[in-house]
């Protein structure tokens, strides 16, 4: 038999250094896919009857039976009938965002380029459905009402992952304060949006005028942050 070929192996120390690569996070398990694609169910026939009927006209019942599940099972995804339209992961995802920003960058700017990174790439049927939320919102008391329960979670949320860029409790003063600055000018930003920039009137425009809005939301909303970020010289 031939005699095989040794080579001589490099040493550890000449070898090149590899760079560490971020530690890959596992995806959801099939658990949690079935309750993600339940819960987007439940939420997309209750948006199609709130548009079809009425948000008030529109009981639990009702919406159970269009997503093909139980009311119990409603129920447990979203604790009331608000929740269908006020409950998302958009918080959770934007303080991993800020989370994520560089360090270097000013905790104003870091902000903004969350918001507006994560509402930019929303598309297609994602943005139509987080617009005809925006717009029950604006439209229906009870919503409005619930809303500032639901703007103190994200506060939370906003003023933990700012408090960590910043060294700062989350609860301090200045963080608060700065968050619940955020949060109000999103939402007079939404508003001014919804307000100026009316849904298309015919089926065949419906994709066309749905991008023109959601670019017009994230337009008024980058506005929004930046007159924040330069101190609101008005």
């Amino acid at each position: 038999m031939p005699k095989a070929t040794t080579t001589s192996q490099p040493s550890q120390q000449s070898q090149p250094s590899q760079p560490s690569q971020p530690e890959r996070r596992p995806g959801p398990g099939l658990r949690e896919r079935k309750k993600i694609k339940t819960r987007q169910a439940i939420r997309r026939a209750a948006l199609r009857l709130f548009t079809e009927q009425g948000y008030d006209a529109t009981p639990v019942d009702r919406i159970a039976a269009a997503a093909d599940v139980s009311t119990s099972t409603v129920f447990r995804y979203f604790p009331a009938k608000e929740d269908i339209v006020l409950t998302d992961e958009y918080d959770a995802l934007m303080a991993e965002a800020i989370r994520e920003r560089p360090r270097d960058e000013t905790p104003a700017a870091s902000l903004r380029h969350a918001v507006v990174g994560l509402l930019g790439p929303a598309a297609g049927a994602e943005r139509e459905e987080l617009l005809a939320r925006l717009a029950l919102v604006r439209q229906v008391p009870a919503l409005r009402a619930r809303m500032s329960g639901g703007l103190a979670d994200s506060g939370t949320l906003l003023g933990e992952a700012l408090a960590e860029r910043t060294g700062r409790a989350p609860d301090d003063f200045e963080v608060r304060v700065a968050v619940g600055a955020v949060l109000g000018a999103l939402r007079e930003a939404v508003f001014h949006c919804l307000d100026h920039h009316r849904p298309p009137a015919t089926t065949a425009s419906t994709a066309k005028g749905t991008a023109t809005r959601a670019d017009a939301m994230t337009t008024a909303i980058d506005r929004a942050l930046d007159l924040l970020s330069r101190g609101i010289p008005l």
